[in-house]
């Protein structure tokens, strides 16, 4: 079975911002796709896309049943996301199936609910930005060079509030003197969260190679390895005889 991927976005600056649809004329979900229909990983890989005004949010629960990876991209609709549609995606998520959350989406409510922490941080309009591979020999960071820049995004610094991660990637640096832990891999039941900080609106930061091939890294690692039904707590018999 070809891997199932699905690119969920707000898509709402691209209808109300000139600056933000001569980036994304096609919506940022649009772009994203492309990346991971370019990327050697996901050969064959089936990519959808969905957005907020889509029935049940875009995630309804037979969408996601059918999803081996949630890609989100989210900013000034966190709001408006249903609740239910929240919980589904964090349930299935703790049943397997694989979650990218991308720059603002540290605010989306599935993403919250995965972390149950605040998700705050400290931010800043436009700023040059290094991100360094702490981790070179992680499967996300394959073909990714020690660092590269960004020559404009949004600055997002630490303190981060989630928990610590897994595994850490990628930690960038602004020319504002700020750090950030902008690759973040995060284990929840059967599930593994990557958050990966750049992806400002009006940047065009989805456009870039490294980005590219990092989301497209991100989604391979994060694809289940196998589905087990509900997360549950079953009764278990004994495997040995009682003495």
């Amino acid at each position: 079975m070809p891997l199932r991927i699905l690119v969920w976005n707000e898509f709402v600056h691209e209808k109300t911002d000139d600056a933000v649809r001569a980036r994304y004329p096609d919506g940022i979900h649009a772009c994203i796709a492309r990346a991971l229909a370019e990327h050697p990983l996901l050969a064959g890989a089936e990519i959808r896309t969905a957005t907020l005004d889509d029935p049940d949010g875009g995630v309804s629960d037979a969408v996601l049943s059918d999803t081996d990876v949630l890609v989100w991209w989210g900013h000034m609709a966190h709001h408006l996301v249903p609740d239910d549609a929240a919980e589904r995606v964090a349930d299935h998520v703790r049943r397997g199936m694989g979650l990218v959350a991308l720059h603002s989406a540290h605010f989306a409510k599935p993403f919250r609910l995965l972390m149950g922490t605040s998700c705050t941080l400290k931010w800043r309009d436009g700023d040059r930005e290094r991100i360094w591979t702490v981790q070179p020999g992680h499967p996300i960071a394959a073909g990714v060079p020690e660092h590269f820049e960004l020559a404009e995004e949004e600055m997002y610094g630490e303190p981060f509030d989630i928990p610590a991660p897994d595994e850490l990637v990628f930690l960038s640096w602004f020319a504002g003197g700020e750090v950030m832990r902008s690759g973040c891999v995060l284990w929840r039941g059967r599930g593994k969260v990557f958050y990966f900080r750049p992806g400002h609106e009006t940047n065009p930061t989805y456009h870039d190679p490294n980005v590219r091939r990092i989301l497209g890294n991100a989604a391979a690692y994060v694809a289940p390895t196998s589905w087990s039904g509900p997360f549950e707590a079953p009764k278990a018999e004994a495997l040995e005889p009682k003495r």
